[in-house]
């Protein structure tokens, strides 16, 4: 056989190989040629599901990767245990869901502020997705009430969701036709089973949650590119227990809480860092409510280099 190119886009990577969407609709598990990098970080896949890439092929349902284009955005994270090396969840996306559960499991809002932070970095919509509400008590529910007030203050849709009842589920699936959205979020969330029930068709492994420590198993291992049947492609990632955020300048930090850029053109210093100095009108609207406290903290903890527990 002839060798052919062609282009196309990434709908599944393992590593070692990637499985291609061309764009006449043929499916290739593709190795790469070549180098690949990113502005000169050091990442573990320097592939990525929802690359745009163009390659050769010499034999059916198999290529090579020799061009990887220029990615309008993307969500990375520091590689677990590789505190000099990056992980790309996923590159060229219209938004993100970010699921949240204040109950089996517990997400810690300084997860979801470094994912915040980090979609804000790199230009990524996030939309907030509060899951397994059919769980909550009277202490999930006040802490529900404040989570979704910290959020929709900075500037984030917040939507309550039971995939137990599907209570909440049309209002999720109104932001998916005709855009690539990412599905993040904790170990357990629901990642799968969102996707299962947006679309039954997909079927997607789902596991329950561990009863010895009440986090999730992981269920995806690997990240990948599915069509929703209604429009649209979600891409489905392995759950993770902690997000570790590049290094972020933090005299730059402020810029990505939006609240807190919107009020820090106040400030009696221009430098100010919000978290000492005098006329600070960033820690005014903290005490008057017009910035969430859970969110100030989480961003004084990044200052500071340590993990805030605030539930």
């Amino acid at each position: 056989m002839a060798a052919t190119n062609f282009s196309g886009t990434v709908i599944k990577t393992t590593g070692s190989y990637h499985t291609v969407r061309t764009e006449s609709g043929e499916v290739l598990i593709c190795g790469i040629r070549g180098s690949f990098r990113i502005k000169g970080i050091r990442t573990t896949n320097p592939v990525a599901v929802g690359d745009k890439i163009d390659g050769t092929s010499e034999e059916p349902g198999k290529g090579t990767i020799t061009k990887i284009h220029p990615r309008k955005n993307y969500i990375i994270r520091k590689a677990i245990n590789l505190a000099r090396e990056s992980h790309i969840l996923a590159a060229n996306i219209d938004q993100a869901f970010l699921m949240i559960t204040l109950k089996s499991p517990v997400t810690l809002s300084m997860f979801a502020d470094r994912f915040l932070v980090t979609a804000e970095a790199y230009s990524v919509p996030v939309v907030m997705i509060f899951n397994k509400t059919d769980l909550y008590g009277p202490e999930e529910l006040g802490a529900l009430f404040d989570w979704t007030n910290a959020y929709t203050i900075a500037g984030y849709p917040c939507h309550n969701l039971s995939l137990l009842n599907g209570k909440g589920l049309e209002q999720i699936r109104s932001y998916l036709p005709g855009k690539i959205t990412l599905v993040s979020g904790n170990s357990g969330v629901g990642k799968s089973t969102l996707i299962n029930s947006l679309d039954p068709l997909k079927n997607l492994r789902t596991s329950e949650i561990s009863t010895s420590n009440k986090s999730g198993k992981h269920t995806t291992t690997f990240p990948e590119m599915v069509e929703i049947a209604s429009g649209g492609h979600i891409i489905d990632t392995p759950g993770i227990r902690g997000f570790g955020m590049l290094e972020i300048d933090k005299n730059e930090l402020y810029h990505y809480f939006p609240e807190i850029f919107k009020h820090s053109d106040s400030c009696q210093f221009y430098n100010c860092s919000h978290t000492h100095e005098p006329g600070c009108s960033v820690r005014e609207a903290v005490e008057n409510g017009l910035i969430s406290e859970m969110r100030f903290l989480d961003y004084l903890g990044m200052m500071e280099g340590v993990n805030n527990k605030y539930r």
